[in-house]
């Protein structure tokens, strides 16, 4: 498995091509802007883009989705609990923020533990609500991945003050949900640099 980052957009939210070596299939993880830019990498590496993972609804994740599910037909990957604010602009925030209404119909809605397979990986996803209702989290148990989001950030967490935010409920959902993990698993969050578990247990002010 590979692992492939591109900070997209106004914020610079961070893109993630998850690839199985083996088959070139390739997973997009919250693919936030420029839909051009990710077809572009997955071309040069001779990519076949399989699926499109949301961790939450908010419109500097979700810019580059309908052009990427209607070029590659692509399932797209969410919370059930999301849909609301998937469907909703002014939920998600997009028209406010970037001046473009866009709403995402998931195809595929999970629930808060289930485990699936994509691409010849296995997930298991997290539901984490706190900094939207439906957001999530991504682990990959074997190779010790997490892709947060939103949730959980290098030394914070994602903001509270947002439709549906709530800072007590993150919080419960970073210590419940991710702090159990195995102290090596790495995370992929959705802004700036990736972590460790072990680290945020250690160093998060939140986590005190």
């Amino acid at each position: 498995m590979k692992i492939e980052t591109l900070a997209l957009g106004d914020v610079r939210t961070n893109c993630y091509l998850l690839i199985q070596e083996k088959t070139k299939e390739a997973i997009v993880v919250d693919p936030a802007d420029r839909a051009d830019v990710i077809a572009r990498k997955a071309m040069d590496e001779g990519l076949t883009l399989k699926a499109i993972f949301l961790t939450h609804g908010h419109g500097d994740h979700i810019l580059a989705v309908s052009d990427l599910k209607r070029d590659f037909g692509l399932k797209v990957y969410a919370a059930e609990a999301e849909k609301p604010l998937l469907l909703e602009p002014s939920q998600n925030l997009s028209k406010a923020l970037f001046g473009v209404a866009v709403t995402v119909c998931p195809d595929v809605l999970l629930k808060d533990g289930q485990e699936f397979e994509e691409a010849g990986m296995h997930f298991c996803f997290l539901h984490t609500p706190g900094h939207t209702p439906g957001g999530g989290c991504y682990y990959l148990p074997e190779e010790r991945v997490l892709f947060s989001g939103d949730t959980l950030f290098c030394g914070s967490i994602g903001r509270t003050d947002f439709p549906g935010g709530s800072l007590s409920e993150l919080v419960r959902s970073v210590k419940e949900k991710l702090l159990i993990l195995p102290e090596d698993v790495k995370v992929y969050p959705g802004h700036e640099e990736m972590t460790t578990i072990g680290h945020e247990k250690k160093y998060n002010p939140y986590m005190g």
